[in-house]
This record gives structure tokens, C-alpha cells and sequence, in this order.
């Protein structure tokens, strides 16, 4: 009997523990569209709200551009594409390949404002 009810008490709190970090992460996002086969590292973790909110982004462009002749069109945005859509994996011409696009529109913008994330392993955590 003390057995059931020892058992009764502790398994709400062992399924919390163990479970409910899952629930937690319901907003994480990763930022990977499935373009790479074969990663070098895990896709990087993103809180999108989160991450717009610390750094005082309103617009979505500021992320999601459109380049048109090499100019950023300022009333357009890109954020109903995948990055894929428009970066092909090799740079062409003046267009960045994915990686390089992924990594010169967050790392460069952390560079700029001198916040955020530079190194590798801060981004794409195993």
C-alpha cells in the first residue's frame, strides 16, 4: 500500500521533470529550410519573436530582404521564401551562396551592432 501511494506521489513530479523542459522550447525555431544535406553542424536554434524583440527589429526586411541589380528594394520582403528560393548553394555573381548569406545577414548584422552571437558553436549548438 505505501508502495502505491509513494509510487502516486513521485510519478506526477518524475513526468514533470522529465517532460515538461520539452513544453518549454515550444516557441524555438530552427533556421533551416532542408537546402543542406549534409551539415558540418547542427541548424542554429532561433526564438524569431524573441531574438526581434532584444534587438529592436520592426521591420521584416531587415532580415528578409530583396535585392533587385544589387539594390535592397526597402518596401519589399522575402519572408513568405525560403532562403533557398533565391540563394543557390555556390555564390553567383554578385548573389552569396546560402551558407554565405546565412552567415554574412545574421553573423554580419551581430558584427555591425556588436551584439549577438559570432562564433560557430555559439550559433549551431550540438
Amino acid at each position: 500500500m505505501k508502495k502505491r501511494i509513494a509510487f502516486t506521489l513521485i510519478a506526477p513530479v518524475l513526468l514533470g521533470f522529465f517532460f515538461l523542459p520539452a513544453f518549454s522550447q515550444e516557441d524555438m525555431e530552427q533556421i533551416d529550410d532542408g537546402y543542406f544535406v549534409s551539415d558540418q553542424r547542427p541548424p542554429v536554434a532561433f526564438r524569431h519573436d524573441e531574438h526581434n524583440e532584444l534587438a529592436e527589429i520592426e521591420e521584416c526586411n531587415e532580415c528578409h530582404h530583396v535585392y533587385e541589380d544589387g539594390k535592397k528594394l526597402e518596401d519589399e520582403s522575402s519572408e513568405d521564401l525560403s532562403c533557398s528560393e533565391c540563394h543557390e548553394e555556390k555564390s553567383s555573381g554578385r548573389q552569396p551562396g546560402l551558407r554565405r548569406a546565412f552567415h554574412m545577414n545574421c553573423k554580419g548584422c551581430h558584427l555591425e551592432n556588436k551584439k549577438g552571437p559570432i562564433m560557430c558553436g555559439q550559433c549551431h549548438v550540438r
